[in-house]
């Protein structure tokens, strides 16, 4: 095996990734989801996103959830934008680090926004100078990185192109999204090695879907490749699951017990996590789908010496 890291960065996202793609919930209940998150010791979240309500009604609160979140010292905290108006409202929120998406495949581009892959380039490269010229930094999400819905494989070079368009338009950092959870150690070794034969120098994270039960693998496979940073979802909140009765994001808290069970730091108090994830049951009123609420005490791992 490969060496592996020291340390992983997990950017917690169910507060806007996982909330989206769940039934809403008061505005109150974010508040304390965020919050609860915040005291974990995660040291990135993904908090809201500023879309349209009519788009996204589960985030039509989140200039007051924002305002009103606790905002805890040593925590990044990253908003979603999908345009100029929701760019313009997240520095106006006062995000500094601002994410914006586009998918690799044409298809499924042109099934959210309406527009191409191209197209949605050009605005991004137009973002990117809004967001720059208000010190703010700029990540772009390439969703169906591993794979489409409509088209089905997507060839790791498309992904890289991508890749070399942000990044020549100024881009901070590059995310990888698996929207369909198709990913697998396979797909993930070809894409990283592409994306890093031209672009070694871009700091990479991943966003994996544990459809298909492979999310726990894929990780495995990026941290063998050098990959230390990832997005999850706690309690495995939300996601985009096209397979009926599959689960959708990776489960932080199933994240954070197999790293540190490998003696790889993560910086955050599973204790703590499992809680939250118990927490995000109540508030949702449902059983979410992570492994680790329903193993019971082995949840409670302490960390092994590296």
């Amino acid at each position: 095996m490969a060496e592996l890291p020291d340390n992983v960065s997990i950017r917690e996202v169910g507060p806007r990734d996982g909330l989206q793609n769940e039934e809403p919930i008061p505005t109150d209940a974010k508040v304390r989801l965020l919050d609860a998150l915040s005291r974990t010791g995660v040291q990135r979240i993904e908090a809201v996103s500023f879309v349209h309500p009519r788009a996204i009604p589960q985030m039509a609160d989140a200039d007051e959830v924002w305002r009103r979140a606790a905002k805890a010292d040593g925590v990044r905290y990253s908003a979603l934008v999908p345009n100029t108006r929701g760019a313009q409202r997240a520095l106006a929120a006062g995000f500094t680090e601002i994410e914006v998406v586009v998918s690799a495949s044409d298809t499924h581009n042109r099934r959210n926004v309406n527009r191409s892959t191209e197209e949605s380039l050009d605005d991004i490269a137009e973002l990117i100078d809004l967001l720059h010229g208000a010190g703010a930094r700029a990540e772009v999400i390439v969703a169906t990185s591993f794979g489409c819905p409509y088209e089905g494989d997507v060839d790791p070079r498309r992904v890289a192109g991508i890749v070399d368009r942000v990044v020549r338009d100024g881009a901070d950092r590059v995310a990888f999204g698996d929207t369909t959870g198709m990913g697998t150690p396979r797909r993930v070794r070809e894409l990283v090695t592409a994306v890093r034969d031209r672009n070694a120098q871009v700091p990479v994270l991943l966003h994996f879907h544990n459809t298909r039960g492979t999310a726990l693998a894929n990780m495995l496979t990026a941290m063998e490749l050098g990959v230390t940073e990832f997005d999850a979802s706690v309690g495995g909140l939300g996601g985009c699951p096209y397979a009926p009765g599959a689960s959708g994001n990776l489960a932080t808290e199933e994240a954070v017990h197999m790293l540190h069970d490998m003696g790889i730091d993560t910086g955050i108090d599973l204790d703590a996590l499992v809680e939250v994830a118990e927490l995000a049951e109540e508030l949702l009123g449902k059983k979410l789908p992570s492994g680790v609420l329903r193993a019971g005490p082995r949840t409670r791992l302490t960390p092994m010496p590296a």
